[in-house]
Formats: structure tokens, sequence, C-alpha cells
């Protein structure tokens, strides 16, 4: 399944609509950063309840864990989605070296998502929810899938032509895949609701 032989018009377009809607997020928690910044007792309007906000977030270091606020990552970060799309429905081409550098800035997004929720559901200092932060969640988890499937059925992951064309069959698959991985964040985030639960009756009782 060469790129030669076929534009990716429906990949193209999930990455105009994923790097929109994920640039959308990071301004605005960009935005409350900037509130915060100003009124540190200001209410922000991601504020929605105790397990859904993004206040906490924001003022911790997992919010700033490269020494800046993570905001700015995505402001940045969903501009080359955003190229690549656009210019891919436009007829371009990129050779190997650029898709393999394009997965790899993918494949980080995805990991710092991964421990991201990780450490929202989990970390002590945190348990919250943030809603902007869930919104790039929702976006950058089936961006990963589709640009791991979409890099091996253009031939740059390998030569094998039958892998790149079922690579290319499973592409059919991503929504299912993206359903089924935010299914284990809510249940995740269900479980450890219940465990905390659990843990306020045990010092009441």
């Amino acid at each position: 399944m060469s790129e030669q032989r076929t534009r990716p018009v429906v990949y193209a377009v999930w990455l105009i609509i994923a790097s929109v809607v994920g640039w959308f997020a990071a301004f605005q928690l960009t935005v409350e950063k900037f509130v915060l910044a100003a009124n540190p007792d200001a209410v922000l309007s991601c504020n929605v309840s105790v397990m859904i906000q993004c206040g906490k977030n924001l003022e911790s270091w997992q919010g700033e864990v490269f020494g800046f606020p993570n905001p700015i990552l995505g402001i940045a970060g969903w501009m080359a989605p955003l190229f690549v799309g656009v210019a891919l429905l436009a007829g371009s081409r990129f050779p190997r070296w650029f898709w393999l550098t394009f997965g790899a800035g993918v494949t980080f997004a995805f990991g710092l998502v991964c421990w991201l929720i990780w450490q929202s559901i989990y970390a002590p200092n945190l348990g919250v929810l943030c809603p902007w932060c869930m919104l790039t969640w929702s976006v950058t988890i089936p961006t990963f899938f589709a640009t791991m499937l979409h890099l091996t059925r253009n031939g740059s992951f390998t030569g094998n032509e039958k892998v790149q064309e079922r690579a290319n069959r499973l592409m059919a698959w991503v929504p299912l895949a993206t359903i089924l991985a935010y299914a284990v964040v809510i249940l995740l985030a269900q479980l450890r609701g219940l465990d905390l639960l659990g843990e306020v009756i045990g010092m009441i009782f």
C-alpha cells in the first residue's frame, strides 16, 4: 500500500480535525494558566466540580513537567499534524525520514498523555480529571493509533506489502480501538473513585 498509489484523505482530514481540537484545548488551558497567574484565587471556568477541574493540574508540578506549562507544548505541537494533514490533502509526499520523525513526535505525545492520565487518576496531589486535558487525550489517542498504522501501510516501518495491506485494513478499526482506550481510562477513574470513597468511609467508621 504505497503512498504513491493512494492519497490518505481520511487520515489527512482526521489530522486536521485533531489538530484544531487539540490546539483549542491547549489554548484554553493557557488562558486559564494566565488567569491563575494574575489571580491565584480566581475561579476557573474549567473547575466544574471537586473531581472535574483543571486548577489542580495547572498548579501541580505535573502541569509543568518540562519547566514550563504543558499547554505550550500543545500550542506548538499541534501545528505539526495540521501541516501534515493539509499537505497530504494537497497531494504532497514526504520521505521516509520525515514520516519517522513525525511518528516519533506523535509517539512522544501519546506517551506523555498516558503518563498524565495516570498522574491525574493516581497521583496523591491530583486525583482529578481536567476537562481540557481530557479533550486533548480524546484526539491524541486515535491520532497515535492512526499514525502508527499509516506509517506501516506507507512503507515507513516495513517494505513488506502484505503487512502494509494488513495495516491499511486495520485503519477501519481505529475508532473501535479508540473507544476501548476511552473505556479503560473511564474504568480506571471509576475504580480509583471507589478506592477513595472506601478510604473516606474507613476514616469515618
